[in-house]
C-alpha cells in the first residue's frame, strides 16, 4: 500500500525533473510513512511513498523486470500474489523479491495490457515500458484505489491524490460546472473534480500515453450485469457458490505481514467479514464506534459478533466534538469537498484501528453487491406501484401529502410524509427517481441556493452513468447504477481518504470480483425474495451470526448531524463557518440563511444538507488561500 505520484512529457527530449516529482510524493507522505522511491530518467518519473505490508524489508518500490526496462510504482494489494508468482516463474520469470508488487512487471511482460484480467486486488498503479516509450496507468475493477491525472497537452502528471496534482504545478482553479451535483449528492461523481483539468481515472480502466502521443483511455471490465430475463435462479447452487467465494476473498485478504484486525458494527456485513476472518486467525482485533444519541449506537450488536468471534474488541464513542475536530481535517484528506457526514465517523474508527494495526478488513461494498440499500426495495415497490390504474395514483399521492400538511409535529406526520416521497418517487421515470433518491436537497433549493454560471444538473450525470448500462430492467440497472457511480465516487473515496489519513490500509472482501461478477448474474428474485434485503448473504451466514444481527434493521454508518446541528453548538458553528463569506461568490446567502433557519426551527432535516455546504465552504477558504499564495 502505497501513495504513488508522477509525470511524463509528450517531447522524448525533455527530461523529467526528479525534484518535481519528490515534490508531489511529499504530498502522499501519509499514505506511505515507511520509505520512498523514484525511477526518473529521460521524459518520465514515478515516484512512490511506500506503507509497508507484503515484504516489508524487501518490497521497496519501484520494482522492475530481469532487464530494467520496466518499472512499476503501486498503490494497493495484489491478494492472489503468490499463486501469480509461481505461475510466472513456471513462465521463465525470475523475482528479486517476495513483494505482490513485483508480479505485475512480469504480469505485464507475459501477458500485455491482458495482465490486469490475472490480478485479484486493489491497485492504482503506473507501469512504464521504456523499450516501447509507453507509459500505462491502470486502476483496479470496481476502483477501490484513487488515481488522478491531468494533460495540459504537453504533459501528464498523476497522483493518489489531488494534492500530488498541485504540488507538481496544476493550477487550483474550481471547476464550477460540476457544483451542483455535489451540493445535491455529496460528492463529484467521478471521473470529474471541482479542480478544473483534474480527472478522475475510471475504475476498469487504463490510461496510456505512447511514443509522444496523446492520452487514451482503454476499459478493460465492466460489471456483467443481466436482465431478469437471463439472470440465474438457482438459490441453493448461487448460496453455495457465494459463500465458497466470500471466504475464499476473506482468506486471500488476511494475507500481511504486518498487524491485521477488522471493522466491526452490529450489521450483517461487517458481522460477516469478521466471522470469517475469525476462521482462519486467532489473533484478529475488532474495532468498533458508537454514539450516545438514540437510535444511532449499534456497539452492543458488534460486542455480541465480537464475542462469538473471540476477536480482541476496542470502542469509542463518536460526539459533537468530532464533528468540529474533523471539519478541516477531512477537507485535506479529500481535497475537494466530500458531504458524506458518515466520513466524520469512518475518520475516528480508522483512528482507533491504527492505534493497534496496520491492515484492517470492512464490510464496505456489501450493499452495492448484494442490492442491500432499503432503494432496491423502492424499486421493487415502484415496479408494482406502476401497474395501478393511473387515477388512483394520482388519487393516493395528493391524499397522503394534504394529511401530512394538516398535522401538526409528530410520528403520524413523518409518516406519512414519507409515504407520499415514496409515491412520488414511484411516479417518477427511472432516472429521475435515482436522481431525487440520491439527492440531499431539491432541484428547486438549489436553483435558488446556487448562483455560479454554467453549473450542469444534477441529473445529468445520473443520465451519463447510465447511458451504457446494457440491460433495460430497472432493478439491475440500479445495481449498474450503485457499481458505476456510488461505488467509487462516494463509498470507496471515504474509505481511502479517512482510513490512508491514518496510514491504514483497508481491505474490502465483498468487492473481491469474482463475488461482484456472481451476483450480477442474479436474479432480484433471488437477491431480494419479497422485500428482503441481503437474502443469499443471510442465507450463507444464518448459522454462524447472532439471530439479533441477522434480524436488525438497517442503520448504514450514519452520524446525527441532524441532532448536532440543532444544539447551540452546531447552531454556532453553522453561523460562523457559512457566515464567513467563503461561499459567497457561489450561493445566495439569503437562501442559505433560510435553509439554517428551517433546520433549526426543526420545520425540516437539513442536517446532511449543511454538512454539505460546511465542507464546501471549508474546501472553498482553503482554495483562497492556495490561489492568494498564502
Amino acid at each position: 500500500m502505497c501513495g504513488i505520484a508522477g509525470l511524463l512529457h509528450r517531447d522524448p527530449a525533455r527530461p523529467a525533473d526528479a525534484e518535481q516529482v519528490r515534490r508531489m510524493c511529499g504530498t502522499l507522505v501519509h499514505r506511505g510513512p515507511d520509505g520512498e522511491g523514484f525511477h526518473v530518467r529521460g521524459p518520465v518519473g514515478l515516484g512512490t511513498r511506500r506503507l509497508a505490508i507484503i515484504d516489508v524489508e524487501g518490497g521497496d518500490q519501484p520494482l522492475y523486470n530481469e532487464d530494467g526496462s520496466i518499472a512499476v510504482v503501486q498503490n494497493g494489494e495484489i491478494y492472489n500474489y503468490m499463486e501469480l508468482r509461481r505461475e510466472l516463474e513456471a513462465l521463465g520469470h525470475r523475482f528479486r523479491t517476495q513483494s505482490d508488487t513485483e508480479v505485475l512487471v512480469h504480469a505485464y511482460e507475459a501477458w500485455g495490457d491482458d495482465f490486469v484480467q490475472h490480478l485479484n486486488g486493489m491497485w492504482a498503479c503506473a507501469l512504464w515500458d521504456a523499450l516501447r516509450s509507453r507509459l500505462l496507468l491502470s486502476r483496479d475493477r470496481l476502483g477501490i484505489k484513487p488515481l488522478h491525472y491531468a494533460w495540459d497537452g504537453d504533459t501528464l502528471l498523476f497522483g493518489s491524490e489531488i494534492k500530488a496534482l498541485l504540488a507538481g504545478g496544476w493550477a487550483a482553479e474550481p471547476h464550477w460546472e460540476v457544483l451542483d451535483a455535489y451540493v445535491a449528492f455529496g460528492f463529484v461523481p467521478e471521473p470529474h473534480s471541482l479542480y478544473r483539468g483534474v480527472h478522475k481515472l475510471p475504475p476498469a480502466t487504463h490510461l496510456i500515453v505512447e511514443n509522444g502521443a496523446r492520452p487514451r483511455l482503454q476499459t478493460y471490465w465492466q460489471p456483467p450485469v443481466v436482465d431478469e430475463s437471463e439472470a440465474r435462479r438457482d438459490e441453493e447452487r448461487i448460496v453455495e457458490e457465494f459463500s465458497a467465494l466470500l471466504a475464499d476473498a476473506v482468506r486471500l485478504q488476511l494475507r500481511s505481514d504486518v498487524p491485521l484486525g477488522a471493522f466491526l458494527s452490529g450489521g450483517l456485513d461487517s458481522g460477516s467479514i469478521v466471522t470469517l476472518a475469525s476462521e482462519s486467525t486467532r489473533s484478529l482485533r475488532t474495532f468498533t464506534i458508537g454514539f450516545e444519541t438514540d437510535g444511532y449506537d449499534e456497539r452492543a450488536l458488534a460486542r455480541s459478533v465480537a464475542e462469538r468471534a473471540g476477536s480482541q474488541h476496542l470502542e469509542r464513542v463518536v460526539t459533537y466534538d468530532d464533528l468540529e475536530a474533523t471539519l478541516c481535517t477531512l477537507g485535506q484528506a479529500f481535497d475537494e469537498p466530500f458531504g458524506d457526514s458518515s466520513a466524520i465517523a469512518a475518520y475516528a474508527l480508522a483512528g482507533v484501528a491504527r492505534e493497534k494495526v496496520t491492515v484492517a478488513l470492512s464490510g464496505d461494498g456489501g450493499d452495492e453487491v448484494l442490492a442491500g440499500y432499503t432503494r432496491y426495495q423502492g424499486e421493487k415497490f415502484s415496479a408494482a406501484y406502476g401497474v395501478l390504474p393511473g387515477v388512483l395514483r394520482r388519487t393516493v399521492l395528493p391524499g397522503c401529502v394534504q394529511a401530512a400538511r394538516r398535522l401538526s409535529r409528530g410520528g403520524l406526520r413523518h409518516r406519512l410524509e414519507r409515504t407520499a416521497r415514496v409515491l412520488e418517487a414511484a411516479n417518477l421515470g427511472f432516472e429521475e427517481r435515482i436522481a431525487r433518491k440520491q439527492s440531499f436537497s431539491s432541484p428547486a433549493s438549489r436553483r435558488r441556493l446556487l448562483r455560479a454560471g454554467a453549473i450542469r444538473p444534477a441529473r445529468e450525470f445520473v443520465d451519463d452513468t447510465l447511458r451504457h448500462c446494457p440491460v433495460r430492467d430497472n432493478f439491475q440497472r440500479l445495481n449498474w447504477f450503485d457499481l458505476k457511480m456510488m461505488l467509487p465516487s462516494e463509498m470507496l473515496t471515504k474509505v481511502d481518504r479517512t482510513s490512508m489519513a491514518h496510514s491504514l490500509e483497508v481491505r474490502v472482501p465483498f468487492l473481491d470480483h469474482r463475488l461482484v461478477e456472481l451476483m450480477t448474474s442474479v436474479s432480484a428474485a433471488v437477491k431480494m425474495p419479497g422485500y428482503r434485503r441481503k437474502h443469499v448473504l443471510r442465507q450463507a451466514m444464518q448459522a454462524k451470526l447472532p439471530p439479533a444481527v441477522l434480524s436488525a434493521p438497517k442503520r448504514g454508518f450514519d452520524v446525527p448531524v441532524r441532532e448536532w446541528f440543532r444544539g447551540e453548538a452546531g447552531a454556532t458553528l453553522l453561523r460562523e463557518r457559512l457566515g464567513s463569506g467563503a461561499l459567497d461568490e457561489v450561493v445566495d446567502v439569503r437562501a442559505l440563511r433560510e435553509v439554517v433557519d428551517e433546520h433549526r426551527r426543526g420545520l425540516a432535516d437539513h442536517g446532511v444538507h449543511l454538512w454539505i455546504l460546511l465542507q464546501l465552504a471549508a474546501w472553498s477558504e482553503s482554495l483562497g488561500r492556495v490561489t492568494q499564495g498564502a
